[in-house]
């Protein structure tokens, strides 16, 4: 009678992680560079390509007819820009501004549409980041609606900080000021200022020729 082969109990090699960027740059992507606070495209601007973003942070703002500008989203590395174009737009829905230095690899969009099929994985990737996104959206409304604005500052400086993505204790912010940060909150300049020091003082954040986030912050957003 032959024998049961045992089944091994070594722990399986984890699967390495797909790799946008390397695919993108390997399809052609063109690469693009922008320093800061200058527009990648403006709200109104023909709507003709989708970008990953492959250093730096993205701010994507909206204005209203009346002439009132609200900052929706922040994106960083390994986010995608102008996904819209795949979505039918003709035009930019908003105006997307570098916060800091940052580069972008550019796909038009009927490039992108091949790139899906061409590759599985990639529109996975592509999939995990629109749902993961949208989840974004709805916490960044709950936010705005429930929570205080010193709690509602105090996410933000741990999402430019790019909390729970890093393994470092303490996190460096990028540079933004407070009246960016003013209008990202929802607040006035001396409300985040007041913010800030009282911060600072509790050894939340530190000034140390940038702004680095402590993760002790992350007890202002759990705090009831």
């Amino acid at each position: 009678m032959a024998k049961q082969r045992r089944k091994s109990t070594a722990p399986k090699a984890k699967a390495q992680a797909f790799d946008a960027r390397a695919f993108l740059e390997s399809a052609g992507a063109a690469a693009l560079t922008y320093r800061r606070s200058a527009v990648i495209f403006a709200q109104g601007d023909p709507c003709e390509s989708v970008m990953y973003i492959e250093s730096g942070a993205v701010q994507l703002s909206v204005l209203s007819h009346a002439g009132k500008e609200a900052i929706v989203a922040m994106l960083e590395p390994g986010d995608f820009l102008g996904e819209g174009a795949l979505a039918g737009q003709r035009v930019r829905m908003g105006t997307a501004t570098a916060v800091v230095a940052t580069s972008t690899l550019v796909v038009p969009k009927r490039q992108m549409v091949d790139l899906f099929h061409q590759e599985p994985e990639f529109s996975d990737r592509f999939i995990e980041y629109m749902l993961t996104r949208n989840i974004r959206v709805e916490e960044d409304l709950v936010d705005q609606l429930f929570n205080s604005s010193e709690k509602r500052l105090a996410r933000i400086l741990l999402l430019l900080a790019r909390y729970g993505k890093s393994d470092e204790l303490q996190l460096v912010l990028p540079k933004v000021s407070q009246e960016k940060l003013a209008e990202m909150v929802g607040t006035t300049r001396s409300r985040v200022n007041f913010f800030m020091n009282k911060f600072r003082k509790l050894g939340f954040i530190d000034y140390n020729g940038g702004l680095t986030i402590n993760r002790s912050l992350l007890s202002v957003v759990l705090h009831d």
